[in-house]
């Protein structure tokens, strides 16, 4: 159960308005792979004011159970994003398995460049460096959960936005493929399903297929998120189980 996978929940499409987003909001996932639960989310947005800053997200997974016994996992996931939602920066620290690394990432406006750093924790060491070309906006994977939530598709329409990793900068699509109900540990939505075209070389080489589940409301709320991975891999999903 890696953490990319789980970070793909890019989104794009025609901007509503940042302000649509709630000051400050955390949501809980169940982690299903392989019909049993394998892990816990929780996903944080915090847009009130602080000085000189812009809002900030965060994302915790843990492997829990009988997974977390075969294979441990605790990554953190943090991005700074400016009042348009662009990325500025992102810090992300994996533990999986034997393996432990700290990512981090500028997003340079001014010079349109990305600077990409992969440490090995255990190592103390670095593994990778990058500088990439980006244009003058673009949006991190997670930070992209929630410029979806300002945007305004229907079923049928779709839509490109850049998006970077710090190692790749893309355009990719977003589109709404249909309404659907959508049981959930929180209760009973009704949403629309978006796929998000960000696996198969796209952003990330892995062939797979990423869908969120946004309720079509005025909340937009992320309550169901896929990713559906070759046979071998199998399916990750992402449930909302509580609202705070």
């Amino acid at each position: 159960m890696p953490l990319k996978p789980l970070l793909a929940l890019l989104v794009f499409a025609p901007l509503a308005s940042p302000q649509s987003l709630p000051a400050r909001e955390t949501l809980y996932y169940t982690v299903e792979w392989r019909l049993i639960t394998a892990g816990k989310a929780k996903l944080e947005w915090i847009s009130e004011p602080r000085p000189r800053a812009g809002p900030q997200v965060n994302l915790r997974l843990e492997s829990v159970g009988l997974v977390s016994k075969f294979f441990k996992v605790e990554d953190d996931y943090s991005a700074n994003l400016n009042s348009a939602l662009c990325g500025q920066s992102l810090q992300m620290t994996t533990l999986e398995g034997s393996r432990q690394r700290e990512t981090k990432v500028t997003f340079d406006s001014a010079s349109r460049k990305a600077h990409y750093v992969e440490r090995d924790r255990a190592k103390n060491s670095v593994l990778a460096t990058h500088e990439i070309d980006i244009p003058p906006c673009v949006h991190d994977v997670i930070g992209g959960l929630y410029l979806l939530r300002t945007m305004n598709l229907d079923p049928g329409q779709s839509a490109e936005v850049p998006v970077s990793d710090g190692k790749k900068s893309v355009m990719a699509k977003v589109e709404a493929q249909q309404r659907e109900d959508v049981k959930t540990p929180q209760g009973a939505f009704k949403t629309i399903r978006y796929e998000i075209y960000a696996f198969n070389d796209v952003l990330y080489r892995r062939p797979a297929h990423l869908y969120v589940w946004l309720t079509d409301d005025r909340r937009k709320l992320p309550v169901r998120v896929q990713v559906r991975m070759q046979f071998a891999i199998g399916t990750i999903t992402l449930l909302l189980e509580k609202v705070e």
